[in-house]
């Protein structure tokens, strides 16, 4: 193992999260199992980006004793992003789940190949 391994690790645990994610939405046929796939993907990206955006030694962005030199402190920026995003996932999410409510009404099933299937039958 490299010397940079320990000092990136909250990058790698995000890569391998995003990894597995990616695997789960790719490969399961379950809608609610590819909607917990996708929401692993979006914590992926905002630890990644949390991790980007720390940088160690350095306060948060308020003002100390009126010390401005912007060196002393994070920026702001990447958990701004990461606060942001989180409420776009919710939002993403809720929608995902009350479409797959609807769908599971409609077809008694949440397979996306049964779905499909039922979807031919019908004509559309």
């Amino acid at each position: 193992m490299g010397a940079n391994f320990l000092v990136n690790i909250g990058e790698e645990v995000a890569m391998i999260l995003f990894g597995i994610g990616f695997a789960n939405l790719l490969f399961q046929k379950n809608l609610i199992k590819k909607i917990i796939g996708f929401n692993i993907m979006d914590t992926a990206i905002y630890l990644f980006l949390a991790e980007k955006g720390y940088i160690t030694g350095r306060l948060a962005p308020i003002l100390l004793n009126g010390k401005q030199d912007p060196f002393l402190y994070i920026n702001p920026i990447p958990s701004g992003l990461v606060l942001t995003g989180i409420v776009v996932s919710v939002s993403v999410t809720a929608l995902m789940l009350s479409l797959t409510m609807r769908l599971y009404r409609r077809y008694h099933t949440l397979d996306l190949d049964e779905i499909s299937a039922k979807l031919r039958k019908e004509g559309l």
